[in-house]
């Protein structure tokens, strides 16, 4: 395909949803003079115990298609099983010259896409990054998928190293996640590495799961000798067991418990801190795929301590520092030093604002996007040229 012509692109994502999510990522786009984007979203989507009603289709200057799903949460695969009865007329309406999905290979929207894309080319953006083999018919579709999809958009190396272990031999490019620089920013910013009277601030965002490591930061919290605070901000069903656990370790006044909040009310506790942390366990079944809380807090300027499970440390970058999976000791010994020596905490802060305005906004994701589909697009077109 000529670059001159416009790329008309019918991305499926179920995390595009709402707008203060994964809408987001595609307002870049806006206005754009190369590249003609359809979205399709699901009506309803369930994840988490949540239900969630999709925003209205009135973006202005992208066409979303609000559309009705089929078996949005039946049985233990349920995210993987929806799909779309109208997307064959979609399909046809929008004639695109790429369909991209944010959904993983082994979904039945994957492979209803791969079934009905015609001319298309197609885009597959993936982020699990454990090699398992799946259950019958995923495998299959899996397999399946991967051997005709034109070009895989990647959220780390080890998520390539799944795609091309199922056979996927094709192009491949990175991406990350987008963050919102509207909502998450460094308004009212410290200028003093530590707040005055209040001794080092530490704290999560997230799920609480047994996953995350948060034992790990409260037997830290135990051991360290500096004024070291950690509050939490979230919902999950390892909480009863973490606070009878800070209980136990006699840290009632130095940890604290928040629900979940609105992207603003996330924002404003993150900028709250002096570091976040992100501490996740690696197991048979996880393995950290990005932590987008860890991009959250560095736009906001906060610095992470993250471990070195799964992509934490590629994302962390320079906006922070890593240490061993659970290892408590190495976690106390870190929050001491950064007590006794605080301008770290605002050195690793620029850092880490520096990180995702390089390589996590909004805009870097967009343009990530368009380049694979324009050369996904270009591939297409070159082998249906040659094929007899």
């Amino acid at each position: 395909m000529s670059s001159s012509r416009r790329l008309t692109v019918l991305s499926i994502a179920h995390s595009a949803v709402s707008r203060d999510a994964g809408r987001l990522r595609y307002y870049p786009l806006v206005g754009r003079d190369d590249v003609d984007m359809h979205l399709v979203v699901p009506a309803t989507w369930y994840q988490f115990g949540r239900t969630i009603i999709a925003d209205p289709s009135d973006d202005p200057g992208m066409t979303v298609h609000v559309m009705p799903i089929r078996l949005p949460r039946a049985g233990p695969m349920s995210w993987y099983l929806h799909f779309y009865p109208g997307l064959r007329r979609i399909i046809r309406e929008v004639d695109p010259d790429v369909i991209h999905l944010w959904e993983e290979p082994w979904g039945v929207v994957a492979m209803q896409a791969r079934v009905l894309k015609g001319r298309a080319a197609m885009v597959l953006e993936v982020d699990q990054n454990i090699l398992k083999r799946l259950p019958p018919p995923f495998e299959f579709i899996r397999k399946d998928v991967l051997r005709n999809t034109d070009h895989i958009l990647s959220r780390s190396p080890e998520a390539t190293a799944v795609v091309r272990a199922r056979g996927y031999a094709g192009p491949v490019s990175p991406i990350g996640y987008g963050v919102d620089l509207a909502t998450f920013n460094q308004t009212g910013a410290r200028q003093a590495p530590i707040a005055p009277g209040r001794g080092l601030r530490i704290g999560y965002v997230g799920r609480l799961v047994e996953e995350k490591g948060l034992d790990d930061a409260l037997d830290a919290m135990k051991r360290v000798t500096a004024a070291v605070t950690l509050a939490i901000m979230g919902e999950g069903p390892h909480e009863g067991a973490l606070k009878q656990r800070v209980a136990e370790l006699g840290l009632t006044d130095r940890v604290t418990f928040q629900g979940w909040g609105k992207p603003a009310d996330v924002a404003t506790f993150l900028s709250s801190l002096d570091a976040m942390i992100l501490l996740t366990r690696t197991t048979s079944a996880v393995r950290e795929q990005f932590g987008r809380v860890i991009v959250e807090s560095q736009a906001c300027g906060v610095p992470v301590i993250g471990s070195t499970g799964g992509a934490i440390p590629d994302v962390v970058g320079k906006g922070g520092w890593t240490i061993p999976e659970r290892d408590p000791d190495a976690l106390a010994t870190l929050l001491d030093r950064l007590a006794a020596e605080p301008q770290q905490l605002l050195d690793r802060g620029a850092a880490a604002r520096d990180n995702v305005l390089t390589r996590f906004t909004y805009e870097v994701v967009a343009n990530a996007l368009v380049s694979a589909c324009q050369q996904a697009a270009d591939a297409k077109q070159g082998a249906d040229r040659r094929r007899p």
